[in-house]
């Protein structure tokens, strides 16, 4: 199977050895993404609401990138640095999978890259 990587300089450079996602098999396998301002390399958003627009922001232009869209999600996983932060979390998250929602977990971790907190990886079909 070829794999094929995939980068845009609309979302935050990788930090660390990983691309920002993986084009293989029909599918776009997108790196997690934390709310770094791709412009300014600083993160952007006081609380998690803000964080997490700026998260499906990058999230979408590596979707983008790789020639899905948010619309092609299948699935995610998001990282919350706490719990009690789901329903602001969800509220934004519902702007942005506002049809057709893919699945989903969510999980509570201890400490996220630059101490965000929300961290979203995603699974897309690509056309």
């Amino acid at each position: 199977m070829k794999k094929e990587i995939v980068s845009t300089d609309r979302a935050p450079a990788a930090l660390g050895p990983y691309s920002q996602a993986i084009r293989a098999g029909g599918f776009l396998f997108c790196s997690g993404q934390i709310a770094l301002n791709p412009a300014t390399g600083q993160v952007e958003g006081a609380d998690v609401a803000a964080q997490t627009r700026r998260v499906l922001e990058n999230l979408r232009a590596v979707l983008e990138a790789g020639g899905s869209s948010l619309g092609g999600v299948v699935k995610t996983t998001v990282y919350l640095k706490r719990m009690e932060d789901f329903a602001a979390m969800n509220a934004m998250y519902a702007e942005f999978f506002a049809e057709g929602a893919p699945a989903r977990a969510t999980v509570e971790v201890a400490r996220l890259p630059k101490d965000v907190l929300v961290e979203i990886e995603a699974v897309a079909a690509v056309a």
